[in-house]
């Protein structure tokens, strides 16, 4: 107890007479969570003010008596009374910061003047007995007073929430919603039945009104990748400085770094995949051993205020190259990526797209295969490099897929740059580079003058991989981080 009390000392605080919480909330806010919410944010790093914006921006160029509905995600279980963790819907979150199920979000535009859009929300109410069991809720109070919503209801009483739902419909001209089969199907029919009723038409299209947002990272969303990416970095530079016997066991260490170090959760499931595992491009079996004379291909990363980093590393199992083909084959995956991240630094004065980007990088692979002798390594390329050089990157690790590959890159678009080779068992191909898997993986965000590297901690480069894992880590890593965003 002693040496825990000094470690919390160090980050200047004393951790004795917790005070008392005024409110019970269904989220963490400030009002309950102090050490990770700033006054004034509703999720870690995002202000109110800013959720508030992002509604104004999306009704900015829809016509008066437009009105938007979104529905958020329920709990969804995996057995019984198990329960997965709770996904809210990601567009939901993004106007709202609104973290909570069974709930629905009403966005209207009555005049021209975008600071008079109306937000309506819908949430399960307050119960003390649900609570007792499944935690608390934020309630139809409270989210007025800290959501901002200028109007709320309750979810639990049906025909109140649908006579309300019908008003909002009558009184607007344009309703845009995407109805879902994954949600609530009693709440899409009713609201499917008021716009049929209403004689509204058929319901336009949201999803890509918002990711068009969604796509241009504000400072504050750059800042939560940023750390997000910096833990996992850091990460990934003790894992190489260890060694492991088993793929789970990397998968758990590198899980409890990234959460230890300020991550809220991991991203996405690991890929830890030795050998011919990596040939997998998403082998998240994570369960074989580890063999010395292979290489592990590693696809994990953490995610912070629900921002995703994104981050694939491959290096040896026992701390040293197989063999020189390893070695020959990981410097041209890392050739492909230098170039490409070269190519991002003059995407937005080239106009560029993601598509540019990826066929840049099928033709640099190519050259690449040719000079390991790869016969026929133009035709062979796009199968031993079966994917896409990147994707957009956000509150969801493949982002805003409505946005199209084909667009041109715009400043403060987050994506991923990960080339990668694949050479199956095959007599068609040298034998010394056959069961080999390798990928590398960066997250930028695109800027009028180049780009930033967000991931740019984890060690990449053959004489610094050696480095680490022959001589460790010199960066200070901390553990069990109370608040991620401060210092």
């Amino acid at each position: 107890m002693t040496m825990m009390l000094r470690r919390y000392l160090s980050n200047g605080a004393k951790f004795v007479n917790r005070p008392k919480v005024q409110w019970n909330l269904g989220q963490r806010l400030h009002e309950n969570r102090p050490f990770l919410l700033q006054p004034g944010e509703l999720t870690p790093g995002i202000t109110a003010a800013e959720y508030y914006q992002r509604r104004a921006e999306l009704v900015r160029n829809l016509p008066v008596g437009s009105c938007l509905i979104i529905l958020a995600n329920q709990i969804k279980f995996a057995s019984g009374a198990v329960f997965y963790p709770f996904q809210q819907d990601n567009d939901l979150f993004y106007l709202t910061g609104w973290n909570e199920p069974d709930s629905i979000m009403v966005l209207e535009k009555p005049s021209e003047n975008i600071e008079d859009h109306e937000l309506t929300m819908f949430v399960p109410p307050k119960n003390e007995f649900k609570e007792k069991w499944e935690g608390f809720r934020t309630g139809v109070d409270a989210v007025k007073e800290f959501f901002n919503a200028d109007h709320s209801y309750s979810v639990d009483n049906s025909m109140s929430m649908v006579n309300e739902l019908a008003k909002i419909i009558k009184r607007n001209k344009g309703i845009y919603f995407d109805p879902d089969s994954n949600k609530n199907s009693k709440i899409n029919s009713n609201i499917l039945n008021l716009i049929k009723e209403t004689n509204k038409g058929t319901p336009k299209k949201l999803k890509s009104l918002v990711a068009d947002l969604r796509k241009v990272k504000s400072e504050s969303e750059i800042r939560l990748m940023r750390r997000a990416g910096q833990i996992s970095g850091r990460s990934y530079n003790m894992a190489m400085a260890q060694r492991f016997r088993n793929e789970r066991t990397l998968h758990t260490f590198l899980e409890h770094k990234f959460i230890s170090g300020g991550c809220d959760k991991s991203a996405y499931i690991p890929v830890v995949a030795t050998g011919p595992n990596a040939l997998c491009i998403h082998y998240t079996s994570n369960d074989d051993v580890m063999y010395d004379d292979e290489m592990v291909l590693v696809d994990a990363a953490g995610a912070l205020g629900g921002y995703c980093s994104d981050i694939s590393r491959t290096w040896p199992v026992a701390g040293k190259w197989p063999s020189s083909a390893h070695k020959d084959l990981y410097e041209a995956v890392l050739n492909v990526q230098r170039e490409s991240l070269k190519n991002c630094k003059k995407a937005l004065e080239n106009n560029m797209s993601l598509h540019d980007l990826h066929e840049a990088s099928v033709k640099l692979t190519k050259q690449e295969l040719k000079n390991l002798n790869f016969s026929k390594a133009t035709e062979i390329a796009e199968k031993l490099y079966p994917h896409y050089i990147g994707h957009n990157l956000g509150l969801d690790v493949h982002d805003v897929p409505e946005v199209s590959r084909f667009n041109p890159l715009v400043e403060g678009q987050v994506i991923t740059i990960e080339p990668g080779l694949y050479i199956p068992d095959s007599p068609e191909y040298p034998a010394e580079f056959r069961n080999i898997g390798i990928r590398i993986e960066d997250d930028v965000v695109l800027k009028k003058d180049g780009y930033i590297n967000l991931t740019v901690e984890a060690v990449k480069e053959i004489k610094d991989i050696e480095n680490v894992m022959q001589n460790g880590t010199t960066t200070d890593f901390e553990d069990d981080v109370v608040s991620p965003l401060q210092g």
